[in-house]
């Protein structure tokens, strides 16, 4: 097995208080809601939501994917700190073991900027495509920029 991180920066004018509150600690109901073209639920099946915690995922009938379980590894709702992993579920590709997420929201300009460290855990020594992954980064950005959008909008 192998390990592959790629590092993502992301601004925003949203303080990261409640860019944290939007993108770590609302998604259950506020993906849906903001992205129904992409997540049709998600819904807590093991835990209170926090480190331990379980979610199972039912993307949209217009995703090429039909569902994923995440698990909370780490919550620190103090630092705006929040780790999960892909643990299971087609989106994995049959390719990864995990796909981990260490995402950390900080002060930046009256906004806020975040740190997102990805880590893809390859199955064997597959070899993994730069469009693909490419790919699901654009995915990322298109996500948190309409939940940045969502929080402008409904403050």
């Amino acid at each position: 097995m192998g390990v592959v991180t790629k590092d993502i920066e992301l601004i925003s004018t949203v303080p990261p208080a409640k860019m944290f509150q939007a993108f770590c600690l609302d998604t259950d109901e506020l993906f849906p809601k903001v992205l129904p073209q992409a997540f049709k639920s998600i819904e807590l099946v093991e835990g209170d939501g926090g480190a331990g915690s379980i979610k199972h995922i039912t993307f949209a009938e217009t995703e090429r994917f039909k569902h994923s379980k995440h698990r909370v590894d780490f919550l620190d709702k103090e630092k705006f700190e929040y780790h999960y992993s892909w643990i299971e579920g087609d989106a994995l590709l049959n390719i990864f073991e995990k796909v981990s997420y260490e995402i950390k929201f900080e002060a930046h300009h009256g906004g806020s900027v975040c740190k997102i460290k990805v880590k893809f855990f390859v199955v064997g020594d597959v070899q993994l495509d730069e469009n693909e992954l490419e790919e699901g980064k654009e995915k990322f950005v298109g996500l948190f920029r309409a939940v940045e959008g969502y929080v402008l909008t409904n403050p």
